[in-house]
Parts: C-alpha cells; sequence; structure tokens
C-alpha cells in the first residue's frame, strides 16, 4: 500500500489504492494504516475535537464500534488535533477505536480533504468532512464526501450491509 502522496492535484477516487499514513494508537504505539490489511477500514476525516458534530459523528461511531468489529471493520478518525486533544476526547466519548493526529495537515492533504472553506463570508483552509471505506487490499472502494455528522455512521454500514 503505497501510494505517491506528493501530486495533491490527482484527487484519490474509487478504486485507487489508498495512500498510507502513520498514526499512533491510543498506547503511543506507532502504527500505518498498512498494518490493517486484512481488515475493511473506514477513514473518517473531521475537523476538530469537541465541536457539535464532530462529537455526533464520533459518538455514533463509538456506539456502533462493536457492530464493525464483529465484522472485521476497522475505524480510524483524522483530524488535526494533537494527541493530548485525543486523548481526552476518546476518554469523554468512550471511543474505542483509532483516533489519528494530522497536526502538519499531510495526512488530510494527500487524501484531498483539507480544502479552502467559507464560513460567515470569509475564506480559511480546513477539513471537508470525508469518509472513506478501503477495502482488505488497501483499496478505496466508497468515497462518502461532505459529510452530514447526525446518522453518518448508519450511512456508513447500510454501505457494508449492501455491498458484502
Amino acid at each position: 500500500m503505497q501510494r505517491d502522496k506528493s501530486d495533491k492535484k490527482d484527487l484519490l477516487k474509487e478504486g485507487d489504492l489508498a495512500t498510507n499514513f502513520r498514526f499512533e494508537d491510543k498506547n503511543g504505539i506507532k502504527m500505518a494504516l498498512s498494518d490493517l490489511l486484512g481488515k475493511q477500514v473506514v477513514v473518517y476525516f473531521y475537523p476538530r475535537d469537541f465541536t457539535p458534530g464532530c462529537t455526533i459523528e464520533a459518538d455514533e461511531f463509538a456506539q456502533d464500534y462493536e457492530k464493525y468489529r464483529e465484522k472485521n471493520i476497522e475505524i480510524i478518525g483524522i483530524s488535526p488535533d494533537n494527541e493530548g486533544s485525543h486523548k481526552k476526547f476518546r476518554e469523554k466519548m468512550n471511543i474505542a477505536f483509532f483516533l489519528a493526529s494530522d497536526i502538519s495537515n499531510e495526512i488530510s492533504n494527500s487524501y484531498g480533504v483539507y480544502v479552502l472553506k467559507k464560513f460567515m463570508g470569509k475564506e480559511h483552509m480546513g477539513i471537508s468532512r470525508t469518509t472513506f471505506i478501503i477495502d482488505e487490499k488497501g483499496i478505496i472502494r466508497k468515497i462518502f464526501r461532505n459529510v452530514k455528522p447526525k446518522g453518518h455512521s448508519l450511512e456508513v454500514m447500510k454501505y457494508f450491509s449492501h455491498n458484502k
């Protein structure tokens, strides 16, 4: 699972090999997406820990996590927050799945989700809430763009139910 991360203009598409990235688990052990080959993986990008939409999305994934695990599906939530923020978020929200810190936006850039956004008439760079479904071989099978947090875990679960 090695994809060139340097070409940002080449947005990832369904059928592409997922870009590999490194992250730490909740115990500080270094991992990579490629370590999860053999499992399906839900990689979801979200703007910030503890914000209303991100809290709803994380809470739903946390509540449904055992259902995902039963189907050999792993979840990785990615935001620009640091590990300290993720630790607090994980504890408060009872999150058992992976949270990856992307402070430099290297991962989000490589997936094409760090974009120019508009809020209240002002432009700024930020995370476009996006979810990637990656199969056991590291291929992107589905991309959910401009995700609405409420009900998203169910939407993802329905995808797996219809695409066995």
